[in-house]
């Protein structure tokens, strides 16, 4: 069922009546408390308060059209930040801010051998974007640490919540831990409008020493991150959690396709070299490539028209060509199909296609040990699972070179997002803290094995 915006307030106190009804708890929950000794009390979501705080911290930044504006590096970044550190140390955690500005947050676990397990998200924002995309993530995994704090359940591991810096800047913080971030990255512009240099400087990091906030692989257990699907399938089929099986790879290309300037009105049809023309059939073929193909997308998200002038027939379009798939093969494929169709489509009207390769990022897969782990936990607490791939990006593709790598989701209504409207039903937020909750625990008990 799709709900208003303004029926959210409405919705999220019917919601968080039912929620005070005590829910079915997993037999692993049962057994960390009994075996452990410290508490009969199993650790629980509060999903009003997680739902609560997911509108409260919607208010920083806000639009009047119902989204938010926080973009990286922002004043509204700055107090968002500000307003979260204390509720990671109500939770129990001891706070610190790294160099390149992200947020961790530990609790120690009883056995001081053993690797973190890492949960996390983001909570900046595009440009009139959403209420949802990372938040829920985020404000989850402070929600797990405090179930256990108020439970009194002890980790064996040690548990760490990060909140990323300017994921939507292109995953800044998390590609600094990962070490996938070069000197010269620090001098490019971010949507704030000044470098990544001066806005670390302003989140608190240091830009001169960026190499102390590097994780080396082997740091962590394994990292989970817990998301909107931002997509519509889990939505179209009533599903309540996405099995992430990976985040696709990303291949992306400039495109210029050049023909003859010439006048509109002097210039015959069967004389014509029109760039545009030869734009429009490029278009029309990638979406028709790429559909023949399935389990890919492509987008051509960019058109450049010159000299764009009602009487001059277009001599030049300057495009884009962006493709995704979990397997990398498949956009190769794609993209020589593509090239070859564009071939064609030159020698037909005397024009001329050169591509210059933008991005490339192959795709980080989900380590099948944590989707069964996700899996197993969701079903055992009565939620219906698919499994989905992520075909947008994510911090977590960065954490998959360091250690075991897992993800799920909770449906995006109407497959909404970076949008104003994107909307999840505050029932689901709080099934996926659920779910992240147990796959803690599980993990705990039973971490995946090092690659």
């Amino acid at each position: 069922m799709h709900i208003h915006r303004r029926q959210f307030a409405s919705t999220l106190l019917g919601a968080s009546a039912a929620m005070l009804v005590p829910r079915p708890l997993l037999a692993l929950s049962r057994h960390v408390s009994a075996t452990r000794g410290l508490s009969s009390v199993a650790p629980i979501i509060d999903g009003v308060r997680l739902n609560a705080r997911l509108a409260e911290l919607a208010t920083i930044g806000a639009r009047t059209d119902g989204g938010v504006d926080r973009v990286g590096y922002s004043d509204h970044d700055i107090a968002a930040r500000s307003w979260i550190e204390p509720l990671l140390q109500q939770a129990g955690l001891t706070v610190r801010r790294d160099t390149a500005g992200n947020i961790i947050a530990r609790r120690e676990g009883s056995d001081a051998s053993l690797k973190p397990l890492v949960i996390g998200s983001h909570i900046d924002s595009v440009p009139a974007g959403g209420r949802y995309d990372g938040t829920v993530g985020v404000l989850a995994s402070i929600e797990v640490a405090d179930a256990l704090r108020v439970s009194r359940t002890a980790l064996r591991h040690p548990l760490e919540v990060v909140i990323w810096m300017n994921e939507e800047g292109g995953l800044i913080g998390s590609r600094i831990v990962a070490g996938d971030f070069r000197e010269e990255d620090l001098n490019a512009k971010a949507v704030a409008g000044m470098t990544h240099r001066e806005g670390i400087t302003r989140l608190g990091g240091d830009p001169s020493r960026l190499d102390s906030a590097r994780w080396q692989p082997g740091r962590i257990a394994a990292y989970v991150e817990l998301h909107i699907e931002q997509g519509g399938s889990l939505d179209r089929d009533a599903l309540e959690i996405g099995v992430v099986e990976g985040i696709v790879g990303i291949y992306a290309w400039d495109v210029t396709i050049t023909g003859q300037q010439n006048h509109s009105g002097a210039t015959a049809m069967v004389d014509r070299k029109d760039a545009l023309l030869a734009a429009s059939r490029y278009v029309a073929a990638v979406d028709r490539i790429v559909r023949a193909e399935g389990q890919a997308v492509g987008t051509v998200g960019r058109l450049a028209v010159a000299p764009g002038a009602r009487n001059v027939i277009p001599g030049r379009v300057d495009a884009s060509l962006e493709l995704r798939s979990l397997d990398e093969t498949r956009i190769t494929r794609l993209f020589d199909a593509i090239q070859r169709e564009c071939t064609q489509i030159a020698e037909a009207n005397g024009t001329a296609f050169e591509f210059t390769l933008a991005q490339s990022r192959g795709p980080s897969m989900c380590v099948p040990a944590i989707r069964d782990v996700v899996r197993t936990q969701a079903r055992a607490l009565g939620r219906s699972t698919n499994d989905v791939p992520s075909g947008a990006g994510h911090d977590a593709q960065s954490m998959a070179p360091i250690g075991p790598m897992g993800m799920l989701f909770v449906p995006s209504v109407g497959g909404i997002s970076h949008s104003p409207w994107e909307f999840t039903q505050p029932a689901q937020v709080t099934h996926g803290a659920e779910v992240l909750l147990q796959t803690v625990l599980a993990l705990d008990a039973n971490p995946p094995a090092a690659s």
